[in-house]
C-alpha cells in the first residue's frame, strides 16, 4: 500500500496533496500534525496561533506523494484567517467528536472513520495514509480518465462535495422547560 519515511530530500515529487486538520481548540489537531510529520508528542504544547504546516513525503503506489498538513488555531477569532486556509485542500481530517457521532456521520456521508491517539501513537499513521491513499486513488482515476477523452479540453481536476459539520448537540436550559408549568 504505502510506505516512506521521514523525508528524502533528493526525490523526485509525483504529487502534492494539501490536507487540512479540523477541530476546535485543544483538541489536539497540532499533537496529530506532530506525531505523523516528526513521530513526536509533546505534553506542553502551545495554543496554535493563525495557521501552520509540515510535510512528510511519502510512497504510494510507486509515486512520491508529498502531504502537506495544514494545522490551523480552533479559536473563534482567528475564523476570519481559515477559509482562505481551506483553498486548494483534497481532504480533510475532523475534530474530536463522540466516537458514536463520529462513526453514524461518517457512516451517512460516506466518509472513512478511525479513532486516533497522538499520546499513544495509536492509527495516526494509518490514518494519514488511508486519507492520501484515498486522494491518490481518485487522482489517478481522473488522470486516467482525462488521459483518454481529451476531447473536452478540461483538466483533471477534484471536486469536493459540501458536507455540513453539525455543531454541539443544543441544550435547553431547565429553567425554561419550566416556564409553564401550571399550579
Amino acid at each position: 500500500m504505502a510506505s516512506g519515511g521521514y523525508g528524502d530530500a533528493s526525490q523526485k515529487i509525483d504529487y502534492v496533496f494539501k490536507v487540512v486538520l479540523i477541530g476546535d481548540s485543544a483538541v489536539g489537531k497540532s499533537q496529530i500534525l506532530a506525531r505523523f510529520a516528526r513521530n513526536e508528542f509533546s505534553l506542553d504544547s502551545k495554543a496554535t496561533i493563525g495557521v501552520e504546516f509540515q510535510t512528510r513525503t511519502l510512497v504510494i503506489q510507486h509515486k512520491s506523494v508529498k502531504a502537506q498538513i495544514w494545522d490551523t488555531a480552533g479559536q473563534e477569532r482567528y475564523r476570519a484567517v481559515t477559509s482562505a486556509y481551506y483553498r486548494g485542500a483534497v481532504g480533510a481530517m475532523l475534530r474530536a467528536v463522540s466516537t458514536e457521532d463520529a462513526k453514524e456521520f461518517s457512516q451517512k456521508e460516506g466518509l472513512f472513520f478511525l479513532e486516533t491517539s497522538a499520546l499513544e501513537a495509536t492509527n495516526v499513521e494509518t490514518a494519514f495514509l488511508t486519507v492520501l491513499t484515498e486522494i491518490f486513488n481518485i487522482v489517478n482515476k481522473k488522470n486516467l480518465v482525462a488521459g483518454e477523452d481529451q476531447s473536452n479540453g478540461n483538466p483533471a481536476s477534484l471536486t469536493g462535495k459540501k458536507i455540513i459539520i453539525p455543531g454541539p448537540a443544543q441544550v435547553i436550559p431547565e429553567k425554561n422547560r419550566m416556564c409553564c408549568k401550571s399550579s
